[in-house]
């Protein structure tokens, strides 16, 4: 009878942790952000450890005024592509001005 309570167990354990979703591949959030004067523009749960290079950016123009409302830690880089030795780090909840520029962002 132990046996039995203790697979019956086991197995509902296993179905439990199988049918719980995950947000490992999201940075659950927004992360806002604007691409001209008095144009915001966004993202709601970006996907984690991935560059992006945000919509709205182009090269004369970057986008401007990240506001990281994600659970988790944004690097906004200068060029697309997370490419070059321009970024900053923003921990969650963090809101920079308008003179930071950028082009894309990774979440981790």
């Amino acid at each position: 009878m132990r046996l039995r309570n203790t697979a019956i167990a086991a197995a509902s354990a296993v179905a439990l942790v199988l049918a719980v979703p995950t947000s490992a591949n999201a940075a659950t959030g927004e992360f806002l952000y604007k691409v001209g004067p008095g144009v915001p523009a966004g993202m709601a749960d970006p996907r984690s450890g991935q560059c992006i290079d945000v919509f709205g950016a182009t090269e004369d123009h970057p986008a401007f005024a990240p506001e990281n409302f994600t659970a988790s830690t944004a690097t906004v880089f200068l060029d697309f592509q997370c490419d070059g030795d321009v970024f900053y780090v923003m921990n969650p909840g963090k809101r920079l001005g308008d003179r930071l520029k950028f082009r894309s962002v990774v979440f981790s």
